[in-house]
């Protein structure tokens, strides 16, 4: 039987070092941290996005959040806009600048994930892979106590996409 405490430190222990090497090469050049390639490819895949929607879908609190969208909005990369349905809240958008350094930067994550995720594995189980992901990605979204845009007191708080993990 499988060691499921081994295999979630094998996932954790995977995520950091891809996570540092990708940060390493996405600041080297184009001098975008990872963190902010993830915010900028959520928003590109929303069109237009309130920062709670952002918050759920990065698995982070919507004061961290907004925090990631301030630091993104001063680099020129998305601009908030008044939401038409709800005066509360605002939506996020890219404005060309951010497309253009999401344009810039996805060919490079794209072949850094080759180099060590691509090339080691075959086309058959990286499918596989990217089902049983999804599969355990469904179970856990489904679950209200990994629900992130809200801080829980009794859980603890997973580094956000701007913390860069360190080994």
């Amino acid at each position: 039987m499988t060691d499921l405490t081994s295999l979630f430190t094998d996932l954790v222990r995977l995520e950091t070092r891809l996570y540092n090497v990708l940060d390493a090469r996405l600041k080297a050049e184009h001098g975008l941290p990872l963190g902010q390639f993830e915010f900028l490819r959520v928003i590109a895949a929303r069109g237009n996005a309130r920062v709670y929607d952002l918050a759920h879908d990065i698995a982070i609190t919507v004061g961290a959040t907004s925090k990631a969208v301030d630091r993104l909005e001063s680099a020129g990369r998305c601009r908030r806009t008044a939401n038409p349905h709800d005066r509360r809240s605002s939506l996020v958008e890219l404005t060309p600048a951010g497309a253009e350094i999401l344009a810039a930067a996805t060919p490079t994550v794209e072949a850094e994930l080759n180099t060590w995720v691509g090339s080691v594995l075959p086309a058959a189980n990286l499918e596989l892979l990217a089902t049983m992901l999804s599969m355990l990605r469904q179970r856990a979204e489904s679950d209200p106590r990994t629900d992130r845009t809200e801080p829980a007191a009794t859980t603890r708080q997973a580094p956000g996409p701007l913390d860069t993990p360190q080994t």
